[in-house]
């Protein structure tokens, strides 16, 4: 491999990182909101902060709640799994390639 196919690859290793992270939070806020926190701690809102908006944008386009239950996070979790597993097979013919 060229040293340039080892950086798309650490690059996308990178990313494959971030998405597991962010996937990590959304669960974390998502079980967090089962048992109501206290609003003011700093790890709360930073959970909610980093979520709500994901949460947000989805709402604005598709209904999220069925039956008293929102999916938000559940869909988030998958669209953001699907994306992953086409980054990761993009970055990985990219680096082929090279």
């Amino acid at each position: 491999m060229s040293p340039l196919s080892n950086i798309i690859v650490g690059l996308g290793s990178i990313a494959h990182m971030l998405i597991t992270v962010y996937i990590w939070i959304i669960i974390i806020a998502a079980l967090l909101s089962w048992v109501r926190p206290d609003p003011n701690n700093p790890i709360i809102q930073m959970l909610y902060r980093l979520s709500e908006p994901a949460y947000a944008y989805l709402r604005k386009y598709v209904p999220t709640v069925f039956n008293g239950i929102d999916l938000a996070p559940l869909m988030i979790i998958v669209g953001l799994q699907i994306a992953d597993v086409l980054l990761v097979n993009v970055i990985t013919a990219l680096a082929q390639a090279i």
